[in-house]
């Protein structure tokens, strides 16, 4: 075994309560780009168009021309083995919550239960003038899709401008505050006030286990270890090793 990741695993066991923080790196290999990578929707839809919530409140046909690209790309996509990892971390017991950058819904669907969304649910939408939400599938192929008051619906994530919902916020912080051991999978943790949590956890005492393809801002400073490579890749290691170590 690795010893990398015999560690990690050994982390795990030994934590009482951990914590998963993902972002777009782990849904990459589901088919969805990272939106800022080259050929992400940034580079074709300008996020001051397109991505603001001033943008939408005032011109929402344009901003669902991007939407409905980015909702094609979300219904093509399905859990790899990064989210099904996770979701058994937290069926054996081992991981108590994700908080996710990600609004593809794919942690749910790979069977994780307590997810935080930290920018909301594509896969739910909202009407910003009358507060009745609806499932995507109720509205599927309705471009743009109404509300029953006749205005425009808007998918229930954060768009540039919005807050972050203080739910998420003040939960993700408490679990960041009070972890043994914290998992950053897919993310650099730059953006505010997403980036707080791993300094947190750091400052709590937590061991800092982190899975990128690329060293993070976070690498040299607060990382306990970082595995080196594909999400799917490292946290079925993880895994594995965790069942070989329990002798499942």
């Amino acid at each position: 075994m690795d010893e990398l990741i015999d560690k990690a695993a050994r982390i795990i066991l030994g934590s009482k309560l951990t914590l998963a923080l993902t972002g777009a790196g782990i849904s990459v290999e589901s088919g969805i780009p990272d939106f800022r990578s080259r050929g992400g929707l940034w580079d074709r839809f300008d996020p001051e168009e397109y991505a603001t919530i001033y943008a939408f409140r005032k011109t929402p046909e344009k901003v669902w021309q991007m939407l409905k690209e980015m909702e094609g790309i979300v219904d093509k996509a399905r859990p790899n083995e990064a989210h099904i990892g996770l979701a058994e971390l937290e069926r054996m017991g081992l991981l108590q919550c994700i908080s996710t950058q990600n609004v593809d819904n794919l942690h749910q669907e790979a069977g994780s239960r307590d997810v935080i969304e930290y920018h909301g649910n594509s896969r739910s939408l909202i009407c910003l003038w009358c507060n009745k939400r609806y499932d995507y599938r109720e509205k599927k192929g309705e471009y743009p899709p109404k509300c029953e008051c006749g205005k425009i619906l808007k998918p229930d994530v954060i768009f540039f401008g919005e807050a972050i919902p203080p739910s998420a916020m003040t939960r993700s912080s408490q679990l960041a505050s009070t972890c043994q051991a914290l998992l950053i999978i897919g993310t650099s943790a730059v953006v505010y006030p997403f980036n707080v949590l791993p300094r947190q956890a750091k400052q709590a005492g937590a061991k800092i286990i982190e899975v990128n393809l690329e060293k993070t801002v976070l690498t040299d400073h607060i990382t306990d270890i970082f595995l080196h490579g594909k999400a799917s890749e490292k946290v079925s290691q993880v895994v594995s090793a965790v069942r070989e170590l329990r002798g499942l």
